[in-house]
């Protein structure tokens, strides 16, 4: 079997580190190993405005935003192919046909569509395409017939009831459709980075985040204001980790390497924790040492995304060449779904040679 990767980000907003730690970093380092048959990245618009319908405009803002994210973190245009959603008509079609596979008491049930609808305070006035995301995201992944999908934790039970759609289908009509599995970090602390205020998540919305695209500064002022340990006022206080988001980001980000070049009195974070709870070293250090490994990530970036946003032409064709590519793929699997379900009308005069058959009967 061929492996066929696909990932993809809402384009609500620039992404962050959240972002990067969660999946960027993983599909990176996929797309380098080469160890797959096609790898697909989607600028995911159309599921972008099941909760921001009223916004159209905050959505097309954000399309060049997330690919240039994208490019700049080494997302590589000639492996991967960069699409925007709502522009391959196929993948709404297949969304509709897979409705008919799921009933709406599997649909309350999936725990990240449960807690979205209540981060969003939706209660009884929930958007139907919001309602139904995990379809759409089956038809998402099928349409490519994906069979690896990177993704952070919080998405595990989307691919799950793809899984579900996929055997509903192929049991039904035809084996024509693919069963993913996900990719998820394994770093624990990368599987959810909590925002810089110490919250359980990063939130565009709540503006608790480091964005890619944070100039130096902006990272500077942001690391220097992070939670940390609300008991540990004085130096000589005895520290905690648990719940300390300056050490859930350097789980996530540093390395030993790291303690080398900017923090040469411990060998590693092991060391540098013990010291912490022991009392006796200041949260400002920490929080030096942590801007300048994230310093060592994004500066990288920074400086790709320059190069990109100085030829944004060249970004906008790698957009079309992409979903270009994907349209061609996408119709591919909706004509074998079709003619699975025996809806191919005109294909070959299907609809005429049933007539006959029957007459013959």
């Amino acid at each position: 079997m061929k492996n066929i990767i696909l990932t993809g980000d809402r384009p609500t907003g620039k992404l962050h580190i959240g972002h990067f730690v969660g999946s960027l970093r993983n599909r990176v380092r996929i797309q380098n190993e080469e160890n797959y048959d096609d790898m697909f990245v989607m600028i995911a618009d159309a599921q972008a405005l099941t909760d921001n319908a009223d916004n159209p405009q905050k959505i097309k803002d954000n399309i060049l935003n997330v690919a240039l994210d994208y490019l700049s973190v080494g997302i590589d245009p000639k492996k991967v192919h960069i699409f925007i959603q709502s522009e391959v008509n196929s993948l709404t079609e297949l969304t509709f046909y897979y409705s008919n596979l799921v009933t709406v008491s599997r649909l309350q049930r999936n725990p990240t569509v449960k807690n979205e609808i209540k981060i969003r305070g939706f209660n009884d006035s929930i958007p139907v395409g919001f309602f139904t995301y995990p379809i759409s995201q089956a038809a998402d992944i099928t349409a490519f017939k994906a069979n690896i999908v990177p993704v952070g934790e919080d998405q595990l039970p989307m691919i799950e009831q793809t899984r579900e759609i996929v055997r509903s289908f192929n049991r039904i009509y035809d084996n024509v459709l693919v069963e993913p599995e996900a990719v998820i970090p394994d770093n624990e602390a990368c599987l959810r980075l909590p925002g810089t205020d110490g919250s359980r998540k990063m939130s565009k919305s709540v503006g608790n985040c480091i964005y890619l695209s944070d100039s130096k500064e902006v990272v500077k002022e942001k690391v220097m204001g992070m939670y940390t340990d609300p008991l540990h006022i004085k130096v000589e206080d005895k520290g905690h980790i648990e719940g300390n988001s300056v050490f859930t980001y350097l789980d996530a980000f540093c390395t030993d390497e790291d303690f080398q070049q900017f923090y040469s009195e411990f060998k590693n974070l092991d060391e540098l924790k013990k010291a912490y709870q022991n009392g006796g070293i200041g949260d400002m250090k920490i929080k030096k040492f942590l801007y300048q490994v994230l310093e060592k990530t994004l500066e990288p970036i920074r400086e790709r995304r320059k190069i990109y946003e100085n030829d944004i032409e060249r970004v906008y064709q790698i957009l079309k060449e992409g979903t270009d590519y994907a349209k061609k793929v996408a119709e591919k699997t909706l004509m074998e779904v079709k003619q699975a379900m025996q809806i191919d009308y005109f294909q070959e005069d299907n609809l005429l040679k049933q007539f006959y058959k029957q007459k013959e009967k």
